[in-house]
């Protein structure tokens, strides 16, 4: 079952690129008590995730946290190293990398896709969410090919 707008996020571990290493982190714990902009992308560094998505929420991070965002949490099916090389290729210290290197935090929100006609396995679809204390309050999902409404400017009128 897809997760849904009122829906609390599932409590599974994730882990947080930082410069110190990989640290594990829980996501029912992580998410409590801020308003975090998340989104996912089917994988760091593939094209419309490195061109469009990520610079996006870079641009826009100034904006996104003028509207009473905490946070912006990128999350995709891959490890904490991959994560962490993406951020500090095309990222910027505004965006905060959680690695679902296993699909769980995927799974767990119903949101997987298959990337095997890719060569890339079981995926993370395209989305993003506004997660206030742990409960999604806006849910935008990508249909397969498509990059509109997860972006940041979409996540902005949402705000």
């Amino acid at each position: 079952m897809t997760i849904s707008k009122g829906d609390k996020l599932p409590d599974v571990t994730l882990v947080k690129a930082t410069a110190d290493g990989p640290q594990k982190v829980q996501s029912g714990e992580y998410f409590k008590g801020k308003k975090v902009a998340l989104f996912s992308v089917p994988g760091a560094f593939t094209p419309t995730c490195s061109a469009k998505h990520l610079p996006g929420f870079v641009g826009k991070a100034d904006e996104l946290k003028a509207k009473g965002v905490d946070e912006i949490v990128a999350t995709a099916v891959n490890d904490a190293f991959v994560m962490g090389a993406w951020n500090k290729a095309s990222g910027s210290d505004d965006i905060t990398m959680l690695a679902d290197g296993n699909g769980d935090f995927a799974e767990a929100l119903g949101l997987t896709m298959d990337g095997s006609g890719f060569g890339m396995g079981k995926r993370g679809q395209r989305w993003s969410a506004i997660v206030d204390d742990g409960v999604v309050t806006e849910l935008n999902v990508e249909e397969p090919g498509d990059f509109k409404v997860s972006s940041a400017e979409h996540m902005l009128g949402q705000l």
